[in-house]
């Protein structure tokens, strides 16, 4: 019987497990299940309880092992929702429930620390959260004893230990990135206290340990079964689409949009347009996040009472760069750049302009150009795109597909498994119980990759670059603050 391997993704809007057959290459098992966010009349909160997750995986991972031989199962990883903030008592009680990444309560408490730490600290990150907690429930923080990320928390449940690793740890705001080592400035200048409340930072290709027997007896598994170290959702989806070489990207197209590659060394950036993450092999995984990417597309098909398809067809007769057109898509603000007051904007209008093709692909434009203008900072930092992978609702649209392409003047892979992190995390388990590097083995047991390949078109690259300029111009004459338009 070849080895199996699960691997669960504890996201904010529910759990997701895959069973991995290391033998076939391929998921064999599968399981869900959904959650909420905490209900609050509080402005800003968005919260769960732990137990939430807890409860939801026992549920998922016995519906991906329901068709298997349990026995089989070797080795357990998780990928985990990043930067929310698991607050833990001496005696591993949870104290409160878990803020999220999502959870803006912490706005001033990120302004405040950005003036001091003269960069971006965005409330997503744990730091602001913990600066809040000591500042607005002193109780809770006089009883803290343990700081974990949600995966962490899991693993926690599995095991009984409490550490951590880069990847996750990383989007804390308080990891040293370059060293991959907690930084005890950035601790202080929070709490004293809160050094001591950090975990042990355990390797990419290290095991946590093994599963509790009592969780082992829950879910039907042997009490042999190893815990690899997990790690955040990018991280894992990174594993999960194939990515483990310096200069392969994946682009993601979904209600927002991320682009994260695989770097050899850490991409730090001032302003936090690019989130300086460390990766689970061991590198480094710089991360770009748009908020605004499919529904602009959807906006324009809403006005004209066309569908994707017909909107598709018509988009496809317009040029590259919708002859001038730019559709600046921040309907809902925008954190890439930091323009949260921006708007959506359609401009360059013309007469004969106004027209539904012209409008729904510029919007599937101004998307992509978005991410290309912060990708063109992480290449000023070092950065070195060669591939790019792309995943997300967006990424069925053919079109689409070559806009990326063109844009970006990369060839486009299509990976075939849309659950991403949850494959990542059985790959690492299955790493990690096989005493092969990570890397090395996802690069040894590829994901399943589409055979087509989207090449871009060259005769588009003076376009593209065209409008790209436009692009950037056009926001920042509108959007960006005054002393930004001095500079």
């Amino acid at each position: 019987m070849p080895p199996l391997y699960l691997g669960l993704d504890v996201g904010t809007q529910g759990v997701k497990a895959v069973v991995y057959d290391s033998k076939l290459k391929q998921i064999v098992g599968r399981g869900a299940q959904p959650w909420a966010i905490l209900e609050s009349t509080v402005p800003g909160r968005a919260e769960q309880h732990p137990k939430t997750w807890v409860e939801g995986t026992i549920a998922a991972a016995k519906q991906a092992l329901s068709a298997v031989d349990r026995s089989a199962v070797k080795a357990v990883a998780v990928s985990g929702q990043q930067h929310g903030m698991v607050a833990l008592a001496a005696d591993g009680s949870v104290l409160r429930p878990a803020k999220l990444w999502c959870d803006t309560e912490s706005a001033p408490e990120a302004a405040e620390l950005s003036q001091k730490l003269g960069y971006t600290v965005v409330p997503s990150f744990t730091s602001t959260k913990l600066l809040w907690l000591q500042r607005h429930e002193p109780e809770v923080w006089s009883r803290l004893a343990a700081v974990l990320l949600p995966h962490d928390y899991m693993n926690y449940w599995l095991t009984g230990k409490q550490v951590t690793e880069a990847g996750d740890a990383s989007g804390t705001g308080l990891l040293d990135v370059a060293q991959r080592c907690w930084d005890a400035r950035l601790a202080a200048m929070i709490d004293d206290k809160l050094a001591g409340c950090l975990q042990r930072i355990i390797g990419p290709d290290e095991s946590v340990g093994t599963v509790l027997p009592e969780v082992a007896d829950l879910l039907g598994l042997g009490h042999d079964v190893v815990v690899a170290p997990g790690s955040g959702d990018n991280a894992m989806s990174a594993l999960g689409s194939g990515i483990t070489q310096p200069g392969e990207l994946v682009v993601s197209l979904g209600t927002s949009a991320t682009l994260f590659g695989v770097s050899g060394q850490p991409i730090i950036d001032p302003s936090c347009a690019v989130c300086p993450f460390c990766d689970a092999t061991g590198a480094w995984l710089p991360l770009i996040c748009t908020l605004n990417c499919t529904v602009p597309a959807e906006e324009v098909i809403t006005a004209f009472g066309i569908s994707h398809e017909q909107a598709t067809a018509l988009a496809e007769k317009e040029p590259a760069g919708s002859g001038g057109v730019s559709f600046l898509p921040y309907l809902v603000g925008e954190r890439t750049p930091n323009w949260p007051d921006s708007s959506g904007a359609v401009v360059g209008l013309r007469p004969g302009l106004l027209k539904p093709g012209v409008l729904y692909r510029a919007a599937l434009e101004g998307a992509t150009l978005s991410l290309a203008a912060a990708l063109s900072r992480a290449t000023d930092l070092g950065l070195v795109p060669k591939e790019l992978r792309l995943v997300g609702g967006g990424s069925k649209n053919a079109l689409w597909r070559q806009i990326v392409a063109d844009v970006f003047q990369l060839p486009v892979k299509l990976p075939l498994e849309a659950e991403s992190a949850a494959l990542g995390a059985a790959l690492q388990a299955a790493a990690v119980h096989s005493g092969v590097p990570v890397g090395a083995y996802v690069q040894q047991n590829q994901p399943p990759i589409s055979e087509q390949v989207v090449q871009p078109n060259p005769a588009n690259k003076q376009a593209y670059e065209e409008a790209l300029q436009r692009h950037m111009q056009r926001g920042q004459r509108l959007f960006a603050p005054q002393q930004q338009q001095q500079q």
